[in-house]
């Protein structure tokens, strides 16, 4: 905790933004840091609340009442090797994680929770600044070689872990980078992605072995992978995107959000030229189908490249204003959330099902829309049309992609489409192949999957070694 009595005398104080207009004119961060004085005072608000449901509201488990107090105590170097001892990678959930500890945090009760990812993000930020985010390289050697399959936040964070525990890893990337949709699918403008490549080369150092586009099932067989290795995780994250089925889906300018999101992602990263972009959203009318945050970063980033206007359908309908904290808290509630993005101009309409798409000369040029009730059963005489250049569906994914690598394994799959495997030990059906990330539990948040990184290492490691001592 910090101040015993810091939540009476201290009023919340969140970070803000820059303003709109001007932050759409690039792709960089534009979140404004506290600062050291009034993240302390935030710090102090923490109180000694007896039981803290914010453990239980973090999937990492972050002991954040203990970082808290070393921060309001200026010991911000403890600070950090508190938060790096239950969360890998703090930079990015201090910038992308929708924060359910903040929802599950005791003064939440009365909306003035304790800006917990702020002061994460602060603590990580200084501590990279200050150089004591070092690489830990393991003395002990245990000649046991671990393939992962994949590089997003789970690959990373089991690649991590197991390598400072002496083992050889190698990480296997079908792209040219490492981050998987950290990388390609989230904007630069919420989180730069030099914040990724510094923990490369963090993990490099520590002896990771980052084997860039390789696709295997493609490129390399699942077989030669499993002759050379004594276990192997799979970690490809969940990429087949929900579809829109509907007349007139085969018009030109109708794109899945991950065919359009990560194109941008590479222009910035100069892995492609601007030239090479072949989708933009410039001098159209972009609508994007579905609400959640990918839906948000195809808004933001419609904005960036000059989008004449962009509106942003939801099927469900708007969520209200407040939540009932007698029947929510702690637990993650549903109410009506602007994301910065959304904020930026985007106008938005909830209860709508597009029945088809219109358009000449195989183009689009427009949608045909009618509104739902909450049960989502079409409202007669309430059709409307919605003029567009550009559809972008945001709509989630569906489960990880089968041809290939899966279908070349022979993994079970379970009712969803993701790969069967339990919490306990994160094995498949198949001996010394493990899973985890989105590939097993579906589309889900980056902390999420980094749990999954640093409990499937644990397992991985009892797996190969007969004991533990990695945390769960």
């Amino acid at each position: 905790m910090g101040k015993v009595t810091g939540f009476l005398e201290i009023d919340r104080h969140d970070r803000k933004y820059k303003p709109a207009a001007d932050r759409i004119r690039n792709y960089k961060e534009f979140v404004i840091p506290l600062g050291d004085t009034e993240t302390k005072n935030q710090a102090a608000r923490c109180m000694d609340c007896g039981i803290p449901f914010c453990h239980t509201g973090c999937p990492v488990n972050n002991q954040i009442p203990d970082w808290n107090d070393l921060v309001y105590s200026g010991n911000w170097e403890q600070a950090s090797a508190n938060l790096h001892s239950t969360n890998n990678f703090p930079e990015f959930t201090g910038r992308i994680c929708p924060a359910p500890c903040e929802a599950s945090c005791t003064l939440n009760i009365t909306d003035e929770s304790v800006t917990i990812k702020t002061i994460e993000c602060a603590i990580v930020d200084k501590a990279w600044q200050n150089g004591w985010i070092k690489p830990m390289v393991s003395t002990e050697k245990t000649g046991k070689n671990i393939a992962i399959i994949g590089s997003g936040p789970a690959g990373l964070a089991a690649a991590q872990q197991l390598a400072r525990q002496g083992h050889s890893v190698d990480v296997y990337e079908k792209n040219s980078k490492a981050g998987g949709l950290l990388r390609y699918g989230i904007p630069d403008f919420k989180m730069e992605k030099h914040h990724i490549d510094r923990r490369v080369e963090q993990m490099q150092a520590e002896g990771v072995n980052f084997h860039f586009e390789k696709n295997i099932g493609v490129d390399l067989s699942m077989a030669d992978i499993e002759k050379n290795y004594d276990a192997i995780i799979l970690s490809g994250g969940s990429e087949k995107p929900r579809d829109l089925p509907i007349e007139g889906r085969d018009f030109s300018g109708i794109h899945f959000a991950m065919d359009f999101l990560p194109l941008q992602n590479k222009v910035i990263s100069y892995e492609i030229s601007d030239n090479e972009k072949s989708i933009t959203a410039n001098g159209k009318h972009v609508v994007v189908i579905g609400g959640g945050d990918t839906g948000s970063d195809c808004i933001g980033t419609s904005f960036r490249q000059g989008a004449l206007s962009v509106t942003q359908l939801e099927i469900m309908p708007e969520p209200p204003e407040k939540e009932n904290k007698q029947m929510t808290w702690p637990y993650w509630p549903l109410k009506m959330r602007t994301s910065s993005s959304q904020a930026e101009g985007a106008m938005r309409d909830f209860s709508v099902l597009t029945e088809s798409f219109e358009g000449s000369d195989g183009i689009l040029t427009g949608l045909n829309c009618i509104r739902v009730d909450d049960n989502l059963k079409k409202i007669d005489n309430s059709a409307f049309k919605i003029k567009a250049d550009l559809v972008l569906l945001a709509m989630g994914f569906v489960h990880p992609i089968h041809e290939g690598l899966l279908k070349q394994i022979g993994v079970t799959l379970n009712d969803r489409g993701n790969v069967q495997a339990n919490e306990d030990d994160y094995m498949t059906n198949i001996n010394k192949i493990f899973v985890a990330g989105d590939m097993r539990r579906g589309q889900s948040l980056v902390v999420w999957a980094i749990r999954e990184g640093r409990q499937v290492a644990h397992s991985v490691d009892k797996y190969l070694m007969g004991q533990t001592n990695l945390p769960r």
